[in-house]
């Protein structure tokens, strides 16, 4: 794919570039080098086993009630994978696969595939079960009203294999958006799709099951100003938790977020099978400079995490969303649409 506006790394099979009128719109580093130093805002990184926070970094009642014990790498809770989850491993790939659809994207040109793969062994950071795992990202453009358009889409399987009899799975990309390619995402207009969310205690752990956001109204339009709104939150497309499949797959793409910036004109959206999505703001951001690229500090780029509800494994009535079974497989797919104005 030399010759695509998209570039990806072995390392945590990362988006290392997508690139829209002639800026990268995603954070990241020139060296795969870079990332095992710098990233620690998971820039542009395939998140597994768990993406999100698990509550007290345990599992429970997994394999006939067993307990797990995973690492604490948030405070009390385990974060996107623990120490070192599936964005920090080395993947197989990427593998050319040629030309794919994308099932619901029509009039796709190009279509070009490659694949990634990773074996994560029982015990890996502590989660039961031995899984195999692969993301194909396939890349084209569609002509919308004479614009051309890139798009990036993702299809993430998972397959339990051995070790245990469950396991629990919540795969996303962590790319951070700026669509300048500025020090910040001040004047981007967002719109998000919904305003439902999970309520969250201090740790980032939901406390309840969906309530209206107060910071945003759905289909809204809203702009990111130097500091506020502050957002990282899970909000909710999908607010029958226990009719979530473990592979939303078959599910219809649905738009979570569209956002644009005025100066560059450049347009995202994201789009996804899955049921909630998280959007954060990039409080927390803090990357020094790296081999010229400027230092990134807060709220230089913002994140569109799709993926299950937050601690689903480990709420008895949202579980299933989560719950991989030997004999089943785990499946999702987001998509990316870019262009400039």
């Amino acid at each position: 794919m030399a010759d695509a506006p998209v570039t990806f790394l072995p390392l945590g099979a990362i988006i290392q570039e997508l690139r829209v009128g002639g800026i990268n719109i995603v954070q990241g580093f020139p060296e795969q080098s870079h990332y095992e130093r710098y990233n620690g805002p998971y820039f542009g990184e395939t998140i597994g086993r768990v993406a999100n926070r698990i509550k007290g970094a345990k599992l429970d009642g997994l394999n006939g009630g067993q307990t797990y014990t995973l690492a604490a790498n948030n405070g009390p809770n385990n974060l996107h994978g623990g120490n070192v989850g599936w964005g920090k491993k080395i993947w197989n790939g990427g593998t050319p696969v040629g030309v794919r659809k994308i099932p619901g994207i029509e009039g796709l040109e190009g279509g070009e595939s490659v694949k990634f793969t990773l074996v994560s062994q029982d015990g890996d950071e502590g989660f039961p079960g031995t899984v195999e795992v692969s993301v194909v990202y396939t890349v084209g453009k569609q002509v919308q009203d004479g614009k051309e358009v890139i798009v990036l889409a993702m299809e993430y399987e998972a397959e339990l294999i051995g070790g245990a009899d469950e396991t629990v799975i919540n795969m996303t990309n962590h790319s951070y958006f700026n669509l300048t390619g500025g020090p910040t995402i001040e004047g981007t207009v967002v719109t998000l799709a919904t305003n439902s969310h999970l309520p969250l205690d201090d740790g980032g752990i939901p406390t309840s099951g969906p309530k209206p956001f107060s910071k945003v109204e759905a289909n809204k339009a809203f702009t990111l100003g130097a500091q506020e709104p502050d957002i990282d939150d899970c909000f909710i497309v999908n607010e029958a938790p226990d009719k979530v499949p473990i592979d939303t797959r078959s599910q219809a793409l649905s738009k979570h977020v569209s956002a644009y910036h005025p100066e560059s004109n450049i347009h995202l959206e994201v789009l996804s099978t899955e049921p909630a999505f998280q959007f954060y703001t990039g409080k927390y951001i803090d990357v020094p400079e790296v081999a010229g690229v400027p230092a990134r500090k807060a709220r230089s780029g913002f994140c569109v995490e799709p993926s299950r509800w937050v601690n689903a494994c480990n709420v008895p009535e949202w579980k299933s969303q989560m719950l991989l079974k030997r004999g089943e497989k785990y499946g999702c797919r987001i998509v990316y649409r870019a262009w400039k104005e």
